[in-house]
């Protein structure tokens, strides 16, 4: 893996006004252009609650962190619609296996740009920071969590929010099992998050699972794992 978001990151909040965010959540979810591979992941995943705890609204500008295959990525590009964009960020430079996968995304959604590099940037100001069951990737060779981090925090406006959804480990694991079992402790995620200047803003138990020990690898779970949902704001002063 490449190494993880050295650089300075161009991101910032923004706050778009709109009275009804449901709708236009509900009209992602249902958008027809996701693929069947995605919706039938929906049920595990719940998109629909994840986009409302995020708060998504039409014409916010979201950078998505290790978007994997672009799940999330085609549900933020409908929902903040066409005044809106997600810059979706993968390390290194060149074609890869990954980028190929993204070219039908970047064709089907116009608001979906893709960045490369060691760093992640953007050529205008970012509501949100997100990523999705890749966060303890950030443990890795080459990966540097509190380079992110502080990065993140350097890049968003007083206010802005960072959202980090990941597989749970066994309380008291730290980082250790995040190369073995791809999971990691929430309070290593917090503990290194806070580090970085964020406040605890809010978490949802819309993907607690209790019948998940926490022993097994992820891929043989896969999303019927146990995970957090965290969201951290930068202090508004």
């Amino acid at each position: 893996m490449a190494k993880i978001l050295t650089g300075a990151v161009a991101l910032a909040l923004t706050a778009p006004a709109l009275a009804k965010p449901a709708a236009p959540i509900a009209a992602a979810v249902a958008d027809k252009a996701r693929p069947a591979d995605d919706t039938a992941r929906d049920a595990a995943r719940k998109p629909a609650e994840m986009l409302a705890f995020a708060q998504i609204r039409p014409g916010m500008k979201i950078g998505e962190l290790l978007p994997g295959t672009g799940y999330f990525s085609r549900l933020f590009a409908r929902a903040v619609g066409p005044r809106g964009t997600v810059y979706a960020w993968l390390p290194g430079t060149g074609p890869s296996r990954m980028t190929e996968r993204f070219d039908p995304i970047l064709k089907a959604y116009p608001n979906v740009r893709l960045v490369r590099g060691d760093a992640i940037a953007a050529p205008e100001k970012l509501d949100m920071i997100w990523t999705s069951q890749n966060y303890h990737d950030l443990y890795l060779r080459g990966g540097n969590a509190d380079a992110t981090n502080k990065a993140a925090f350097a890049a968003l406006k007083p206010g802005g929010t960072y959202l980090v959804v990941d597989h749970r480990g066994a309380a008291g694991t730290g980082t250790s099992e995040a190369g073995t079992l791809h999971r990691i402790d929430e309070a290593a995620v917090i503990s290194g998050v806070l580090r970085a200047g964020f406040v605890m803003d809010d978490e949802s138990m819309a993907l607690r699972r209790v019948e998940d020990d926490h022993t097994l690898p992820v891929f043989k779970l896969h999303d019927a794992t146990d995970q957090m949902v965290l969201r951290f704001r930068k202090p508004a002063g």
